[in-house]
Formats: C-alpha cells, structure tokens, sequence
C-alpha cells in the first residue's frame, strides 16, 4: 500500500525531543544490512507461531516411543524447534547439552543419533548468527540516533506504577507448567498403551514450553523495566498499523512506505484519570468508534494511515520499544504506544514475499472486479424490464455452504474410533452446536422485495428496509449486510474460499455475486422488486430442522457403537 508525503500525520514540533535525528534510509539501510543470512528463521507467521508448539510435542512424543530416548530427553530435543525461532538464547545454551543426551550410549540407532546431532548443530549455528545480528542491529541502531537521547514518554494522567510487560505471559506459563504436572501423574490412566507410552514426553514437552513462555515473560519484563530506568536513544521514523493489527516501522523519508524495517505489536498507553466520570464516558464512546474502525479494516485488509513517531529504545531483534506517534486523526493529540511483544525485523525475503503476494493480491481483486460489475449489470438489465420487477428476488445457500458443512463432516470418523464416558459428552455438546449454527447454515436465504430485504433465520425472518442498509459486501470467506440501526447491525455467513483458484478459472463465488447483486438494487431503486413479499416468501423460521438435527445427532452418539 503506497502513502503519499500529503497523507502523513505529524507530530508537533513541541513533543520531539531535542536534537532528535531521523532515521534515513541511508542509516535504515546499513541496520537491515546487518541481519543474519536469509536461510536463519528471523520471523514467523501466525500459522507457524500455532504449529510449533504442536510439532515440538508430536516430536517429543515419536522420539521417546520409536526412537528409545527417555521422556525428559525426548522433550529437551524436540523443543529446540521452537526454541530455534522464538527463543534463540535457550536454544543457544541448551543445544550442547541435547547433543551429550543424544550421543550417550543407549538403544537409540546410530543414523537417528547422527541426524538429531546433525540437526541440533544446525540449530545453535543458526541461533549463533542470529543473536551476532543482533549486535550489529543494536550498533547501527545507536549509531543514527547519534547519541541523542530521552527519557521515555508517559501518557498524560498515567501513574508510575511497576511495568505490567509480561504478565500475561508469566500466568500462562505457570498455568502450561501446572497443566504438564496434571497430565505427567495421571497418564496411567489412559486407555490405550499407546497412549501412556506417549502422555510422559508429551508432559514433559508441555513443561518446557511453559517455561519458555516464563523465561520470556521474565526477559520481556526485564527489558521493558530497563527503557523506564534511564534515558534512551530516540529516532523519528513513520509508523502504521498492518492489517494484522501489528505496527510497521519505516525510515523517517520512506514517505511512500514501501519497505518496513521491522514490526512489533504495540498498545496504546491509557493515561486517562480515573476520577473524572464524564471524561471517561466521552473517552469510551471515541473507544467503541475507533474499535468500529479498526474492525473494519482488518476486515478490508487495510493498513492504517502513515504517522511520524519518535520511536524511543534501540531497535534490534526481539528488542522493547516505545513510540510517541501522531494520532490516527488529524487534530488530535499524540499518542504514547509501548511494546506488548518483541521487535522482529522484516528480511529481505519476507519483503520480497510480500510485495509479490500482494501484486497477485491487486490482480485477482482486479479480476473479481470485473466478474461483480458484470453480476451488477447484469441484475441491473434484468430487473429494470416491468416483468421480471414484478417479482421478488431470493438468494439462498448452495454449493459453497455445503461443501463447508461436508469438510467439518470430514472429522467424524476421527470421532469414532475414541472410547470412553467423554466420547458421549463432547459427542452431545457438538450435537448441540450444530442444531443451533447448520440450519443458518445450510439453509440461509435472503429475499429483496420493494420495501427491503428479508433474512431467514432459526425464530423467524428479520427484516432490514433499503433505507436501513449501510453495505452489503463480500470479505474473503464472509457475505455480510450491515445495517444502520442497532435493532439490524449485522448479518453474515462463511464458506471456505480459493481465491486464486477463483481468478485463474475466471469464476465468481457465490457470495460476490450475492453481494453484487444486493449492492446494485441497493443503490438503483429501479432494480428493485415492485411488490412486497408474502409471509411465505420471506422465509420461514428454521428452529424445526435444528431440532431434528439435534434428534438425529443425539441418536447417533448414544445408539450407535
């Protein structure tokens, strides 16, 4: 997304510190320059972030059954894929000793003894290069401040009271290593040998994880602690918030914002006083609008707008930050934004793999583009004819809402093959959700008529007037109709989507072509069906198939074995 100088939000003179230098792209480029080699894990997705945790204890648990190694030992090697991308310093220390564990003698054979070797020094020289980057990081980054510093901003009418970095993080890590303890003293209990032999490494795995999360929770809190405590270099950069809610850095002349630096998830610093009830009241509404917002664009995929910031610390790999940012809207007054995670550096691998996503990102939208106006047009050549007006127009589930239903139902033979008190009772509770949520599922219909549109649901049609509509739309997986009033916000269904799949066979999905459609008699009045709909047309409620999906489901779970 390209920003022009015009759309930048400044800050006031007043609030930049003294003698404050701006991070240039000369500087920024000799600070990228300095990361480790592409092939060295610098930054995960979300996706990866999820998976490693299960992967490191899918590990623990084939190396203690299959490959002979105690539990304890099993754990402490397989962690080290995760240790490897969000913990490099544990990794660093605790690789020599997974190496002596795996070469003592015992049952393991010596080629799984040589590749988990093998494996684990690929892992500390990884983490090695990594943390030496950092240093380089941390150098360049002191070198364009200049030796200029600040101490770190407090949000007007905010206390002084201890960091809360890390909290978090440090219950959840308590809670893993109770959890881990739990599961360690009652995996006797399991039904099946299989099963115990895998419970005690996957215990222990669970333990180290927790611990993981503690030692971050405690470095997190230590660096966080350490911007308060003195003053700290300072450099004038532009920031904006992602579409995955994190903040992106930029050089201070990088007014087009086409290459970030680095991102790190930021909260803003609430420094409102708590004696002052109408202020609160007035702070709460611009809250809600601003959450509005935000939910919006994350929605769309959009980045926020271009903001100048001073951002406060040294900025390196897994570092702690501070911005003094211009405010999202023009007019208002700056912002104090501290860390709620590490910086992590956007490589020149991820970058490129960015801009490419987002060119074929452009391209397929495009594409879509042109299948929605031609839908639009469409609607627009039929139902302006005095004939095809008379009647209403129904949208309804199909091809895309079934084929989600029958992916869930995918699961089901994973299902069968438990045993157990527990299969009856989260066999019911899914019994239950599926009478309340697939009957809107496989049977949503939408009907326009001339006064506005009817949607089906389990107690009955609801009924939102054209004057009412404020967007009907079609967000990646979601159709949704928002409405104006607070009697009508919302009304949506999901389906699984293939969008390049969709470009490269020149298909519209269903949903776009509903939204389409909605839009165009939305905006043409002529489109519009000339007569109201009957009680009949409008849909009936869907409360009688939930029931006989619960009955149906209900009967499955207990009569069959």
């Amino acid at each position: 997304m390209s920003t022009d100088s015009a759309e930048v939000l400044r800050l006031p003179g007043a609030v930049i510190p003294e003698g404050c230098r701006s991070w240039d792209a000369e500087q920024a480029g000799r600070w990228t320059r300095g990361l480790p080699p592409r092939w060295v894990p610098v930054r995960a997705r979300t996706s990866v972030f999820v998976a490693l945790p299960v992967v490191a204890t899918a590990g623990a648990g084939l190396l203690h059954r299959s490959a002979g190694l105690p539990a304890w030992a099993a754990a402490l090697v397989a962690l080290h894929v995760v240790w490897l991308v969000l913990r490099p310093e544990a990794a660093l220390v605790l690789v020599p000793f997974a190496v002596a564990v795996v070469s003592m003698p015992g049952d393991l054979a010596w080629p799984v003894r040589l590749g988990l070797t093998a494996a684990l020094v690929g892992v500390w020289v990884a983490v090695g290069l990594r943390l030496a980057a950092r240093k380089r990081q941390r150098a360049a980054g002191l070198e364009a401040a200049g030796g200029v510093t600040a101490e770190v901003p407090r949000a007007p009418g905010a206390g002084g009271g201890r960091a809360e970095r890390g909290t978090f993080l440090l219950w959840s890590g308590l809670v893993m290593v109770v959890a881990a303890g739990a599961l360690y003293a009652t995996a006797g209990l399991w039904d099946l040998a299989e099963d115990r032999q895998v419970v005690p490494a996957a215990a222990w795995c669970l333990a180290g994880l927790g611990l993981t999360v503690l030692f971050s929770a405690v470095s997190a809190r230590r660096r966080a602690v350490g911007l308060r405590g003195a003053p700290v270099p300072v450099l004038r950069v532009l920031v904006r918030e992602n579409a995955d809610v994190e903040t992106e850095v930029f050089a201070a002349d990088d007014l087009a914002a086409l290459r970030p630096l680095f991102t790190v998830s930021t909260i803003e610093v609430d420094g409102r006083a708590d004696d002052d009830e109408t202020e609160d009241e007035t702070e709460d509404d611009a809250d809600d609008e601003s959450l509005r917002e935000l939910i919006s664009r994350i929605d769309d995929e959009r980045a926020g707008p271009l903001r100048e910031a001073v951002l406060y610390g040294t900025p390196y790999d897994g570092a702690e930050v501070v911005f003094l940012a211009a405010a999202d809207k023009a007019g208002e007054p700056p912002v104090v934004e501290a860390s709620v995670g590490p910086v992590r550096p956007v490589t020149a691998l991820a970058y490129r793999w960015r801009a490419r996503t987002e060119r074929g990102k452009a391209l397929r939208e495009a594409r879509q583009e042109e299948l929605r106006g031609a839908a639009a047009a469409v609607v627009v050549a039929e139902r302006t004819g005095r004939k095809a007006a008379a009647g209403v127009r129904k949208w309804r589930a199909g091809w895309a809402d079934w084929l989600a239903v029958g992916l869930v139902l995918l699961f089901l033979p994973i299902y069968w093959e438990d045993s157990g008190w527990w299969r009856y009772g989260y066999g019911l509770v899914a019994t239950l959700l599926a009478a309340l949520l697939l009957p809107r599922r496989i049977a949503w219909r939408v009907t326009a008529d001339h006064e506005g549109l009817w949607f089906n649901g389990l107690s009955g049609p609801r009924h939102l007037a054209w004057d009412h509509v404020r967007v009907a739309e079609c967000e990646g997986a979601r159709l949704r109709v928002l409405g104006t009033r607070a009697s009508f916000e919302e009304w949506r269904v999901a389906s699984p989507r293939w969008p390049w799949l969709e470009s490269r066979l020149g298909v519209l999905h269903p949903y776009e072509r509903t939204a389409a459609e909605i839009t165009a008699m939305w905006r043409d009045p002529a489109t519009r069906p000339s007569a109201p709909a009957d009680e009949r047309q409008r849909g009936r409620a869907l409360w009688p198939l939930g029931i006989a999906i619960g009955i149906v489901g209900a009967a499955t779970v207990i009569l069959l074995p």
